[in-house]
C-alpha cells in the first residue's frame, strides 16, 4: 500500500527499513564485478524477489536497485547512456511490489556516490555531479519513488551535489542522507558525525544518519552523538551485518540476525527511529529487528 515517509513517522513507532541489496542479488546469481543494476531490465523477476523478501520481512522502507545509478558509476561498465532507463525501472520493480501489499510501504530511490572525487580534491566538478544526480533523481521520481534517499556518502561536498541535484529535479520532493562513518569515527573524507548532522539538518531533509561502516557497534556511537547534538532529528542506522570474512572463495558477515536484533534495540534507545541493515544482511536480519523493535 503506498504511503509516505512522513505518514509513517506520524505513527511515533520505530521504522523498519531494509537491509542488503547487493547481497542478495550476488545469493540470486549476479556476477562478481556485473552491475546490479542491469538486473533491474535483464533479471526484474529476481530483483522483485528481493524487494518482496524484505517486505515480507516486516521492511516499511524498500530502497530500490539504483546505488551505483549515477552516470559515472554506470559508466564503468560502460552503461552510461542508460541512466534514464535503469533506475525507471528499479523504481517501476519496487512500486510494483509495494502496492501489492496491503501494508503501507515507502519505496526510496536509492542514490550512491558517483565513485569519484570532487574538486579539489579529485577532477569532477560540483556541477557535473550536480548533473549527474539531478538526472538521476528524474528518473527515480518518473519510476514512482515515495523519497529520494542519498546514502554511503563520505564527502559532504557530494553530498550537497546530491542534494542540489534532487532539488532541481523536483524542488519539493522529499529527501533523506546517510554517510558511512568507517575510519575511526569519521568519514574517509575525514567528517565527524557531529560535522555530519550539523551540515545535514540545514538542508530540510525528512531524516539524516548514517549506513554502512564496520558493524552495529561503530554505528551505535555515531547515533548516540548525532542525538547529542540534535535530539530532534530523525536518526537512519543501517548497520552492515558485522565484518566480512572470507571463507571458501565468499565473503560472510558475521553478525547474525539475533546480534543485529539486539543492536536495534540500542539504536532506538540511542535514538534512532528508522532502523535497517546494509552489507551481509537479509530479509532474516530484517525480520529478527523488526520483531525486537515490535516487542
Amino acid at each position: 500500500m503506498r504511503t509516505s515517509l512522513t505518514a509513517l513517522l506520524a505513527t511515533g513507532k520505530p521504522i523498519i527499513a531494509d537491509g542488503a541489496m547487493g547481497t542478495m542479488l550476488m545469493s540470486l546469481g549476479l556476477g562478481q564485478g556485473r552491475a546490479p543494476e542491469l538486473w533491474n531490465v535483464e533479471q526484474p523477476d529476481k530483483v522483485r524477489i528481493v524487494y518482496r523478501g524484505y517486505i515480507d520481512a516486516g521492511s516499511q522502507i524498500i530502497l530500490t536497485n539504483t546505488f551505483g545509478g549515477v552516470r559515472y558509476r554506470l559508466e564503468m561498465h560502460g552503461l552510461g547512456e542508460r541512466v534514464h532507463e535503469l533506475n525507471k525501472a528499479a523504481a517501476e520493480l519496487a512500486r510494483l511490489e509495494a502496492d501489492r501489499v496491503p501494508q503501507p510501504v515507502v519505496v526510496a530511490g536509492s542514490m550512491g556516490p558517483t565513485g569519484q572525487m570532487l574538486q579539489p580534491y579529485g577532477l569532477l566538478a560540483e556541477e557535473d555531479a550536480v548533473a549527474a544526480f539531478e538526472a538521476q533523481a528524474r528518473a527515480l521520481i518518473e519510476g514512482g519513488v515515495d523519497v529520494l534517499w542519498i546514502e554511503t556518502m563520505s564527502d559532504l561536498g557530494e553530498v550537497r551535489a546530491a542534494v542540489t541535484g534532487a532539488r532541481r529535479a523536483d524542488p519539493a520532493f522529499p529527501l533523506v542522507t546517510t554517510m558511512t562513518f568507517d575510519t575511526n569515527g569519521r568519514t574517509m573524507m575525514g567528517v565527524t558525525p557531529e560535522q555530519a548532522i550539523a551540515e545535514l539538518s540545514g538542508y530540510g531533509v525528512v531524516a539524516l544518519g548514517g549506513n554502512c561502516g564496520k558493524g552495529p557497534d561503530e554505528l551505535q556511537e555515531v547515533i548516540r552523538k548525532m542525538h547529542a547534538i540534535n535530539p530532534e532529528a530523525v536518526l537512519i542506522a543501517k548497520a552492515n551485518a558485522g565484518l566480512p570474512r572470507l571463507i571458501e572463495g565468499a565473503l560472510i558477515y558475521d553478525a547474525t540476525p539475533e546480534v543485529m536484533a539486539e543492536f536495534a534495540l540500542k539504536l532506538r534507545a540511542d535514538g534512532a527511529t528508522i532502523i535497517g541493515a546494509c552489507c551481509g544482511s537479509t530479509p532474516d536480519h530484517i525480520r529478527a529487528i523488526a520483531a525486537a523493535l515490535r516487542g
